[in-house]
């Protein structure tokens, strides 16, 4: 089986294990895709990938990972979502009322 792309969003928090997250990034040969995006391409599947970070970060409360393939599709592999910085900022949409 040949190899899959990957993107992984990391969000670990102020007190997160970056150093250990970073250490298995380098060994796949991960490249940066943003502050807190990275890209790599490995023989694993997805549920591999998950248990071998889940194991890594340990249970900290505040971490979440995200990993994205174009097969599957996106999943929180580690946490969940929670409400976006920018829910609120669309103005609601008023109706145009007709004088009388």
């Amino acid at each position: 089986m040949g190899q899959t792309r990957y993107w992984l969003s990391f969000d670990l928090g102020l007190r997160g294990n970056y150093d250990e997250l970073y250490e298995w990034l380098d060994g796949l040969d991960a490249k940066e895709c943003g502050e807190t995006v990275a890209t790599f391409r490995s023989d694993r599947t997805r549920e591999e990938l998950a248990r071998e970070l889940a194991s890594l970060l340990g249970p900290e409360r505040k971490t979440r990972l995200y990993l994205i393939n174009l097969k599957q599709g996106g999943k929180f592999i580690v946490g969940k979502r929670k409400a976006a910085p920018w829910a609120g900022y669309s103005p609601e949409p008023v109706e145009a009322e007709e004088e009388k």
